[in-house]
């Protein structure tokens, strides 16, 4: 079963990834990108690596390619334009594509005559993630917090060099909203009887 899941994976993982360079329209391609993600992370989860499984969803998927893909909905790019004169690289591509393909014929040959032990793991041991959260949150939880920081101050750094003051745009005053009374915001009218709206 193992066998046939992969084999299933891999073929989806090969022909998305083939579908996110062929596609002429760019939101496909950002589409095709997350089936890539999507399924790449099925296959790390047969090998037992679940949480490189969850990070790649979690952080390929559900950051990256969505930036990905409201950049290019939100862009104005003329792609007609850009795809001008490509065909001359075309031959350097498929000598690039050749190359990767060759390295994981011969990283897979490889692999299948290393003689390695085969671990049985036993019933209620460690998992992978909680292995990989207990270095990460003890020996490694200086860094892990600094690393956040870093992080933090860049989303600051981008939000505060993008922003831009326009004029005549209505903006919202906390200060004047919770400063308000009541009879700054409600007015009592008292309408004569038979007088209103029949």
């Amino acid at each position: 079963m193992d066998v046939i899941a992969f084999w299933v994976l891999a073929t989806v993982v090969a022909v998305a990834a083939l579908f996110v360079i062929v596609a002429r329209n760019p939101v496909h391609s950002v589409l095709w990108l997350v089936t890539t993600f999507f399924t790449s992370a099925g296959l790390f989860v047969l090998i037992g690596a679940e949480f490189l499984a969850m990070l790649l969803v979690v952080v390929y998927v559900g950051a990256v390619a969505v930036l990905f893909l409201f950049v290019v909905m939100m862009l104005d790019v003329d792609f007609a334009e850009l795809k001008k004169g490509t065909l001359k690289y075309w031959p350097l591509a498929l000598l690039l594509g050749i190359l990767f393909c060759a390295e994981i014929v011969f990283a897979s040959f490889a692999s299948g005559q290393r003689v390695g032990t085969i671990v049985n793991p036993t019933p209620g041991a460690e998992t992978n993630t909680e292995a990989i959260g207990r270095v990460l949150y003890t020996d490694y939880a200086i860094l892990f917090q600094l690393s956040g920081i870093a992080l933090l101050v860049a989303m600051i750094g981008a939000i505060v060099l993008t922003l831009q003051e326009r004029q005549g745009v209505k903006r919202q005053s906390v200060a004047e909203q919770t400063a308000k009374r009541r009879d700054d915001t409600v007015e009592a009218v008292d309408i004569p009887p038979w007088t209103g709206r029949q």
